[in-house]
């Protein structure tokens, strides 16, 4: 049982997209997606988010033992002109029975290895719940920095959640 750390490709979308629906489900405070909305998302949805070609603007990486996903995360490079040195963490997720073994933090340090072979690449900016001491700790851990909390940033059924902004520059 090798736990390795890789990018994920479109075939492993299927498992990829079970991770996710299961983190929107069991975290609605923690993720700006719904479980309902991506359930109905066709499966070359899921595979076009893994596409590791030169021309992808996002990638995700996971932890893997015994070829099943123990977690994820990705970064999405910005587009437009005036925006791409700037990056954003998104869709890091461990499941429970997977923590505390340090996957989140090897997580981090592929994306922010992964940000930082893009030379355009200045900034990862994330956005973390409120009240989720655990990953806005990591987060800090990793050299990331508040600059900002949202007030009223996602609607959870009745009731809204605040999400605090943090960024890390990556010339450090």
């Amino acid at each position: 049982m090798t736990l390795t750390y890789r990018r994920l490709t479109p075939t492993d979308a299927v498992a990829y997209r079970a991770l996710m629906l299961e983190a929107y489900d069991r975290h609605p405070d923690a993720f700006t997606s719904d479980v309902k909305e991506r359930e109905t998302l066709p499966g070359e949805w899921w595979e076009n988010r893994l596409d590791n070609s030169n021309a992808s603007t996002e990638a995700v990486f996971a932890a893997v033992e015994d070829n099943k996903l123990l977690g994820v995360a990705g970064l999405s490079v910005e587009t437009r002109n005036k925006a791409r040195h700037k990056s954003t963490l998104f869709g890091m997720y461990v499941p429970q029975a997977h923590r505390n073994r340090g996957i989140g933090y090897q997580l981090m340090c592929s994306v922010l290895d992964h940000a930082r072979s893009r030379p355009e690449l200045l900034v990862v900016q994330l956005t973390v719940t409120q009240g989720n001491a655990a990953a806005q700790g990591l987060y800090e851990r990793m050299g990331f920095v508040t600059f900002g909390v949202e007030p009223l940033a996602v609607a959870v059924g009745s009731r809204f959640v605040s999400k605090v902004h943090m960024w890390k520059d990556l010339r450090e």
